[in-house]
């Protein structure tokens, strides 16, 4: 029985505090896997100590205006996702945007309906720190996450640049509403 397959079905719930050294594992890992094979690995080995830090962690766990959605099968996470009040770029002209920072769903739980169950999720915990519009940044060679994004109703709206260790990348900047509670 694969990991997908077992017994215990997926939970979602905010991150808290106590969940730093568990997401920092994860998300590191879950970024390596994703875009560590077309970055240098210096680079790579900067952005992760970096963003992925127990103490990083910590501090956006604890954070108010920042709230960490996690999917758990068991022990094992399976999903995350990060929403927080930041400064957009200039492209996004919505209303009361809140940044999509984070987004990352484990490989073998690729295909299970667990991004449609994190973006729930995402779209409820937008709505309780008051949001009205989601932005988000997408590495512009990453085709399947682009493709997920405008599946689930997001827009590119311009570029703006990401910083993997000392090398600048463009993301493209999406945007998407945040439907009222009851609409996916």
């Amino acid at each position: 029985m694969s990991e997908c397959e077992s017994a215990v079905a997926p939970v979602v719930r905010r991150g808290e505090p106590a969940d730093a050294p568990a997401l920092a594992e994860f998300a590191a890992r879950t970024f390596a896997e994703a875009f560590g094979p077309a970055n240098r690995p210096e680079n790579m080995e900067a952005h992760l100590a970096s963003a992925y830090s127990v103490t990083q962690q910590g501090r956006e766990l604890a954070d108010p205006n920042c709230i960490t959605v996690l999917i758990q099968a068991g022990d094992s996470l399976v999903a995350y996702a990060q929403v927080r009040r930041r400064p957009p770029p200039a492209c996004v002209v919505d209303e009361e945007p809140l940044e999509l920072h984070r987004f990352y769903v484990d490989r073998p739980w690729h295909g299970q309906g667990v991004a449609q169950r994190l973006m729930d999720a995402v779209h409820a915990a937008a709505r309780d720190l008051g949001g009205q519009t989601l932005w988000l940044g997408v590495w512009e060679r990453n085709p399947r996450a682009i493709a997920f994004y405008l599946k689930s109703g997001w827009r590119d709206t311009g570029g703006t640049t990401f910083c993997v260790g000392p090398d600048r990348q463009t993301d493209r900047v999406m945007v998407t509403p945040v439907p009222p509670p009851g609409v996916s």
